[in-house]
């Protein structure tokens, strides 16, 4: 890190990442960062955005925080386009300073059209490539994947497998053929994948090592991000993908059923571990000697300190009640059920009944229905999550053990990673606070008003279940009635 840092200036996405950077690599030059406008806002208004995020809360307020914050640059530009859509004034400035590039940036959405995915996912990627070709001082291109992107292969080893088509021609085949054409052939490209963004992802690893020799290529494939560990702040989590949404339609009473097998691994890793490991691999590949292909580091679960769906989901319940939201639809409850069959009949009678009968009384009042849209967009998060929480999964992650190993006991606190064991149960706190604040954006004054909702809800549960009992009693007893009637005659 002394030898290289104080040269090297860092191409990335995230505010996280950014923020970890700059506070932690402080000799760093600059960090450019790709912006496109959006939604009418100018690349530098969304970087103004960016930095009033609680992450860089500490960072604006210290000593040097001007000093510090001018080493993120603002690059306007689009990876969709040809050379990124950069200016030749950017060009020329990052042609001659950028000796890292890490690229993130990719639609993470899962049930995007392949079409769209190839064109952004990969396409964006090659754009980004054939740009870092003019990086005179670049030392190291570093490429976020997924572990989850070669969903075929039961172990996964931490190197290159061959992509199920050539990406160059799956790039040619999407830009000529019609959308509906290629939605046809979905089914049969995706065959092995659960989605297209694993496809897409898996073309695309295949696209970056075939620039091995052109430029020095790390591969590295985070398994699931959840919720920060300890920075910036535990819990920290400003999103509702994956179990962080189910997490949160779970403890407002809307997800009520999954299909899970609780037996099996939790394969998660909190984003600052996600970080602090990709700046390691960054670090210690591009410092060393240039090999022949690309190399390739997973980014998983400690396999030392192993964590199952079931005690996961066990402490997500206990910290829910302890922690509720202060808008909910009914009382948390509910369960995971290890079968597909019995979670779709308790998604029947727990999920679709009640949405169609709230939306059918709040369409007779005359406002706008929501919750069966609402159920329709959970039933698509449920149905991604529940691919990888009902199959076994073992990443082999050796190499980048004996990469962290091999770091200082001062490196080791400052870039703590996976290796580190998870103290799992004040983890998940962390985790129902920082979804209530980031994500739900309820503070911790409302916690009293909360809990006297949870146990409005809890009494009107009860009142439902006995309600349903003295139903099914009654209809049993007029069954019995009629049987006897039936009888006698």
């Amino acid at each position: 890190r002394s030898t290289y840092i104080h040269h090297w200036c860092h191409w990335i996405y995230g505010k996280n990442f950014s923020r970890k950077i700059l506070r932690s690599c402080s000799k760093v030059a600059a960090i450019y960062i790709l912006v496109r406008p959006k939604k009418g806002k100018e690349s530098w208004q969304r970087i103004d955005e960016f930095l009033n995020s609680p992450v860089f809360h500490k960072l604006r307020n210290s000593p040097n925080s001007e000093e510090v914050l001018k080493k993120l640059k603002c690059i306007s530009g689009d990876v969709t386009q040809v050379n990124c859509g950069l200016s030749p004034e950017d060009q020329t400035k990052l042609n001659n300073s950028v000796t890292i590039v890490f690229h993130m940036a990719a639609n993470v959405r899962f049930d995007q059209p392949v079409k769209s995915a190839i064109l952004l996912n990969t396409g964006g990627t090659l754009n980004v490539l054939e740009m870092a070709c003019n990086f005179h001082a670049l030392k190291i291109f570093v490429h976020v994947s997924t572990s989850y992107c070669h969903c075929d292969v039961t172990r996964l080893e931490e190197r290159l497998y061959c992509a199920p088509q050539d990406p160059r021609k799956m790039l040619d085949l999407a830009k000529w053929m019609s959308d509906e054409l290629l939605e046809a052939l979905t089914p049969v490209l995706l065959k092995n994948h659960p989605n297209t963004y694993s496809y897409t992802k898996s073309l695309t690893e295949q696209l970056v090592s075939e620039y091995n020799n052109r430029l020095p290529i790390v591969i590295t494939r985070p398994s699931i991000v959840v919720a920060a560990y300890r920075d910036p702040i535990p819990g920290w989590v400003d999103n509702m993908n994956g179990p962080t949404g189910i997490l949160i339609g779970a403890g407002k009473g809307v997800i009520r059923t999954m299909h899970c097998d609780l037996k099996l691994g939790a394969d998660v890793v909190p984003v600052d571990m996600v970080i602090n490991s990709l700046l390691v691999i960054a670090w210690k590949v591009g410092s060393g000697p240039r090999t022949d292909q690309a190399e390739v580091y997973h980014i998983t679960a400690n396999k030392n300190d192993p964590v199952s769906w079931g005690y996961a989901l066990e402490l997500g319940k206990k910290y829910v009640y302890k922690y509720p939201f202060s808008v909910c639809l009914w009382y948390p409850g509910g369960s995971a059920k290890s079968t597909y069959f019995m979670h779709a009949i308790a998604a029947f009678f727990f999920h679709w009944i009640p949405a169609y009968s709230v939306d059918l009384i709040i369409a007779l009042t005359g406002s706008k229905p929501f919750l069966v849209k609402t159920q329709k967009r959970i039933q698509n998060g449920l149905k991604v999550l529940q691919y990888y929480a009902t199959r076994p999964w073992f990443f082999h992650n050796e190499k980048f053990t004996q990469l962290f190993d091999s770091l200082s006991s001062t490196d080791k606190e400052i870039f703590y990673s996976n290796r580190e064991s998870l103290n799992f149960e004040e983890y998940m706190q962390n985790y129902i606070l920082g979804a209530r604040k980031y994500c739900a954006r309820e503070e911790i004054d409302t916690l009293p008003h909360a809990r006297k909702v949870l146990k409005r809800l809890y009494y009107l549960d009860v009142l439902k279940n006995i309600l349903i009992v003295i139903l099914f009693l009654w209809l049993g007893y007029k069954l019995v009635c009629s049987f006897m009637r039936i009888v006698e005659s």
